[in-house]
């Protein structure tokens, strides 16, 4: 169920924003992304998540972007819920871009000279 509610989320988010930053669909996807993670995680632990001492920076911008975007001015919104997400799971982009790395297409262009860094 965690999946599918992010994976919708996330879907809604991407659709709103293709059709020109449309508010109910924008905030359709906020709330499903912030279900799904909580689904997928558990309560106290998405809670934890977001409100660790050194992280209450990225969790003001995206809440707040999360919140603009529910009043009604999706475009500031997602701008700073888009630099909430990057602050917030700035750890885990290491992670994703090694698992990537092991995918056979996504793998070869991401170790093409211009792209990868030297290790």
């Amino acid at each position: 169920i965690g999946m599918g509610l992010t994976g919708f989320g996330v879907f809604f988010l991407f659709f709103g924003m293709i059709l020109f930053f449309d508010k109910a669909l924008l905030a359709i996807g906020n709330v499903l992304f912030v279900a799904g993670l909580s689904f997928v995680i558990g309560l106290e632990r998405t809670f934890r998540f977001f409100f660790q001492k050194h992280k209450m920076k990225a969790t003001g911008f995206f809440l707040g972007g999360v919140l603009i975007v529910l009043i009604g001015w999706p475009l500031i919104g997602m701008v700073l819920e888009i630099y909430g997400f990057f602050l917030l799971f700035r750890g885990f982009f290491p992670v994703v871009i090694g698992f990537i790395r092991r995918v056979p297409v996504l793998g070869y262009l991401l170790n093409l000279p211009g792209i990868s860094s030297p290790t």
